[in-house]
């Protein structure tokens, strides 16, 4: 047994072990590691996570300190594993990578691959050994370099490097390219398509900060945790949802501009994209106190990258100054669809506390009453949640499935392990429970559990039915007609919304002119649904949120919509 993993099972053992004597311990073992050698990768990424674990749970603000100071030694533990010709390609697993001294390739889309270019020029490259879309490249390329076709319609095999090379005066040209893509005259939807068909594969390769190693966010008080982890049968969802306010404030544009960068830094080198980071709204940042040394920054979109019917926001958690996770909201009236994800690292930590506190924080800010898991969350085609048994997690905190079949199985589940406290839901079992949404409302009125079958593709579902029904398949000749009976209905004149506010109208009336009587909704209600239009166009869309929660019967007909 190395001495590595020696210290290792220590460290793993003590990790939730907050009384004194362990804590006595914890402090020369963690100081043992300046001297000691990691002899294979494996160790190195348990070694790695586990302390970065603690120093998002230490015990004091010394161990935090001596956690960092460790931390600093990752990139040469690994060059002394590649200089032993080590395979360190476990290193870039997906559940692993940002690992300091490494580096992630990914076919990243355009506005990230754009970031990156702006804010690390020399970090990033075109990887060539992933190059596979020759004939796609040749046909959008001679737009910027000139002559090419002589090249791309003929040759079997185009030295595209050197073209670039040619062009730039380097092989790599990806900052080059990105310039060429920023000049074009078309619009960012077009730009990011074309570039995004070229499937160009970007290698960053990251510097220590913007590693899951070095990632902090510094400035405040560390949360040093004297007691045992608050655990999942602790929380009472309505018990948190009833909770105080908590405080919240909101960035400046710098400040923003900062949050954000780090989002997508965190996301970028776990190879992940998420639209919130691409796309927040670097004035729309909001600072939550969790509480326990916790952070959420929540953002969201520009009008422009909105969702047609839904709100959307997303968030960072930071503990301890530590990403640890990140969540995304999807909303309509008082329905949020929620999607959590605490990275793998963190999930012995106080997973559910933190959860809970999340959809308290929705509720504060949107007003949200009902929230739904989606069936990937839970394991529908998706291995990790079926491994983590994500189920039972959400099942546990009083969610409960819609599906009658799906709510018979979990009580039949239930039962069994009622009975033996050692049975265990099979892998085959939970993806059967995982076939469908789970809902968990803080009232049980009649009127929420209409949102029990709501789901909103099946308004867009029923939308396509009358194209093709009314309008033979055309697409503008149905919104023209939709705005123009919305309008009228509402009153207004279509030249007196704003253009983000036509763009707003133009999605929503194709779902308002499907309402029957719409012609009939009172004066008040009228006014209403042009004040929700303003608002899903304004500058952020928690009032059109709110606003829409007040509509009785368009939140009626929204249900009746995506409930067929």
């Amino acid at each position: 047994m190395s001495s590595a993993d020696s210290t290792l099972r220590k460290l793993e053992a003590a990790k939730r072990k907050f009384d004194a004597r362990s804590q006595a311990r914890l402090a020369p073992i963690i100081s043992g590691l300046k001297t000691v050698k990691v002899p294979n990768p494996d160790e190195l990424i348990r070694l790695h996570e586990t302390l970065l674990f603690i120093r998002a749970y230490p015990a004091s603000a010394r161990t935090a300190k001596l956690i960092d100071q460790i931390l600093k030694r990752v990139e040469s533990w690994i060059a002394g594993l590649s200089d032993n010709d080590a395979d360190l390609s476990a290193l870039d697993d997906p559940g692993v990578s940002g690992i300091a001294g490494r580096s992630v390739t990914s076919n990243f889309s355009y506005p990230v691959a754009r970031w990156l270019v702006a804010k690390y020029p020399a970090q990033v490259s075109i990887d060539w050994d992933w190059f596979d879309e020759e004939d796609r490249f040749g046909a959008t390329m001679p737009r910027f370099l000139p002559l090419l076709e002589e090249d791309a319609m003929v040759e079997a095999h185009v030295p595209y490097r050197d073209w670039l090379r040619a062009a730039k005066g380097h092989e790599r040209g990806l900052a080059w390219l990105i310039g060429r893509f920023d000049s074009l005259p078309d619009s960012e939807n077009v730009k990011a398509n074309l570039y995004d068909s070229l499937k160009l594969h970007i290698t960053w390769r990251y510097g220590f900060r913007s590693s899951r190693t070095g990632m902090r966010l510094t400035g405040r008080k560390l949360f040093a945790h004297n007691s045992p982890l608050i655990v999942r049968r602790d929380i009472s969802l309505t018990r948190e949802l009833a909770s105080p306010p908590m405080p919240i404030e909101r960035l400046s544009h710098a400040e923003g501009e900062k949050i954000l960068d780090v989002a997508r830094e965190t996301s970028a080198v776990r190879y992940r994209e998420l639209h919130g980071f691409t796309y927040g709204d670097v004035d729309r940042v909001l600072k939550a106190d969790l509480g326990r040394g916790t952070i959420a920054y929540v953002m969201g979109v520009p009008a422009q990258n909105r969702l047609p019917l839904r709100a959307y926001h997303a968030a960072m958690m930071f503990k301890n100054g530590v990403p640890v996770g990140y969540f995304e909201g999807l909303s309509i009236c008082e329905r949020m669809e929620s999607g959590f994800n605490l990275y793998y690292t963190f999930r012995d930590g106080e997973t559910a506390w933190l959860y809970a506190r999340m959809l308290r924080l929705m509720r504060q800010l949107l007003g949200v009453r009902v929230f739904s898991i989606d069936p990937y969350q839970v394991g529908h085609e998706n291995e990790e949640g079926i491994e983590s048994g994500a189920f039972w997690f959400y099942r546990k905190l009083g969610f409960r499935p819609v599906k009658p079949e799906l709510r018979k199985l979990t009580e039949a589940e239930e039962a069994r392990a009622a009975k033996n406290p050692r049975h265990r839901t099979s892998a085959a079992i939970l993806r059967k429970l995982a076939a469908g949404h789970l809902l968990f409302s803080l009232s049980e009125k009649p009127d929420d559990r209409r949102w029990d079958n709501f789901e909103v593709r099946r308004i867009g579902f029923a939308m396509q039915r009358r194209m093709a029904r009314d309008f033979g398949g055309k697409a503008q000749a149905m919104r023209q007609q939709s705005v123009a009976i919305v309008s009228e209905a509402l009153g207004r004149n279509a030249g007196e919304w704003s253009p983000a506010q036509k763009a707003a109208i133009e999605n929503l009336a194709l779902v308002l002119a499907m309402i029957p009587g719409i012609k009939n909704w009172s004066s008040q209600q009228r006014n209403l649904t042009a004040r929700i239009i303003r608002a899903k166009a304004g500058r952020d869309e928690a009032p059109y949120l709110k606003l829409m929660q007040k509509h009785a019967a368009l939140r009626d007909a929204l249900m009746k919509l995506g409930s067929r």
